[in-house]
């Protein structure tokens, strides 16, 4: 095979250097804002994740955080109470030294976004904050959860609030009832974001979880994606299913991309994968697969609807597209040892990056949120995407995440995080995961480059 001309090399090398995408044009501070148990560090959590998953460096400074390690012993609520001035003292030193550490990850750790997570209900606290920002020349954006359903408060506090290291010395009960009594401390001083006062202000307020909302200045690209992603994720409880494709003929050759069909033990898969999911008893499952020959032959087996995605289709190969490891090296050894260099953001010669991937993806991760249970049948990188996000992987780890077929991936969505139940369909399949080679230089010789090339099981 011929190999690339030099020019088309050296922009792919540059392709593959490239930094993060700058989504602002200046920093950007995420402001909370509600009373305890409103959803705030949920929101911040979640939001966070997202930012960074498509490429926006973001951080959450938690307030809370900060009080507990200046005050090592909680005693009760009479801590939050507006007229305990020497509480109110801690409380003001730490937001200052919270502020202080944005300052700090803005100028030195390149952040792009903070999420300062604290109750912030008073308009002195807000305005506080404000001064900060504008003296720092940071865009602010605030976000106000406000919930009277009572259901939803109480749900709130019984999975989150009383597993809190505030609590771990008290009983259930009492936990509860000195809670309540910090909210009603906080009511006493709140004060809500109002129209026509915080006209000025960039902000967006998220009634009952979501039943309603209320957005007032979005003022650049990244603000109007964070009300875009806030106004699509919900609570509700559910499942979401991420398998690979039964192994396919190409599997089997070791060879990358193409759109072949199954193999026979791909074939047993589909119907093991079936099986599976009957016994999951799923209420109203929704079935999504790829424009690929081997998802859809896959989602066959199952026997209900399906929706076709081509934004699920494999990470474009390019040149390399139905090529074995041992091919690429022989034919563009520069280019393999590239992408064993920076994985997630090296392109193959005319077709994409792990990076382009996340970003084709973004609209499923979207639709993912507003969904209930769903299965997602796909391929190795982007299972290795989706992957990511909901387990907030780093973009250098995420090309390394092991996804193996005939396995399933259940995953449940928790309030700060995601559990993982992996399940092995008892079908044997090629391994095709290969761990990053420990030298990645250009230089090195075939036996080095090749060393962590998946064998077959």
């Amino acid at each position: 095979m011929d190999t690339l001309p030099r020019d088309f090399r050296r922009r792919t090398r540059c392709d593959s250097a490239a930094s993060r995408p700058q989504f602002t044009n200046c920093p950007t501070v995420i402001v909370m804002v509600g009373l305890p148990a409103r959803g705030k560090t949920y929101i911040s959590k979640k939001l966070a994740r997202y930012l960074n998953w498509i490429g926006v460096t973001t951080q959450v400074f938690n307030v809370g955080q900060y009080r507990r390690e200046a005050v090592q012993t909680y005693r009760n609520y009479e801590f939050f109470c507006p007229d305990n001035e020497e509480a109110m003292k801690i409380r003001r030193a730490c937001a200052s030294n919270a502020l202080k550490d944005v300052a700090t990850y803005f100028t030195k750790h390149q952040g792009q976004v903070a999420v300062f997570d604290a109750t912030n209900t008073t308009r002195e606290r807000r305005g506080i904050i404000i001064s900060f920002a504008k003296e720092k020349g940071y865009k602010v954006f605030f976000i106000e959860s406000i919930c009277d359903d009572p259901e939803i408060i109480e749900a709130n506090i019984a999975e989150v609030k009383m597993s809190s290291p505030d609590y771990e010395n008290y009983d259930k009960e009492e936990a509860l009832v000195d809670f309540m009594k910090r909210i009603d401390c906080y009511k006493k001083s709140y004060v809500s974001l109002d129209e026509e006062k915080d006209k000025h202000i960039s902000y967006i307020k998220i009634f009952n979880v979501g039943s309603r909302y209320l957005v007032n200045r979005v003022q650049d690209h990244i603000q109007s994606r964070i009300v875009y992603y806030l106004m699509n994720i919900h609570v509700t409880p559910r499942s979401i299913y991420l398998s690979r494709h039964g192994e396919s003929e190409l599997n089997l050759l070791g060879k990358i991309g193409g759109d072949s069909d199954l193999s026979s033990q791909g074939q047993k898969y589909a119907t093991a994968l079936s099986e599976f999911i009957r016994g999951q008893a799923i209420k109203d499952l929704k079935v999504w697969t790829s424009h690929m020959k081997r998802t859809v032959q896959t989602a066959e087996a199952i026997g209900v609807t399906y929706e076709q995605w081509k934004a699920l289709n494999e990470i474009d190969a390019g040149v390399c597209e139905e090529m074995t490891y041992e091919q690429i090296q022989e034919n563009y050894p520069e280019e393999f040892a590239m992408r064993d260099k920076e994985k997630y953001r090296y392109r193959y010669p005319k077709g994409e990056s792990y990076e382009d991937l996340v970003h084709r993806l973004e609209p499923v991760i979207m639709e993912l949120e507003r969904q209930e249970n769903v299965l997602v049948i796909c391929h190795q990188a982007v299972m290795r995407c989706l992957l990511a996000y909901f387990l907030d992987k780093s973009a250098d780890n995420l090309p390394y995440l092991k996804c193996p077929l005939h396995t399933v991936l259940k995953l449940i969505p928790l309030a700060y995080g995601c559990k993982v139940e992996s399940f092995y369909l008892n079908v044997k399949a090629v391994n095709t995961h290969r761990d990053k080679p420990s030298d990645v230089n250009i230089t090195r010789n075939t036996e080095e480059a090749l060393r962590t090339v998946p064998y077959h099981l």
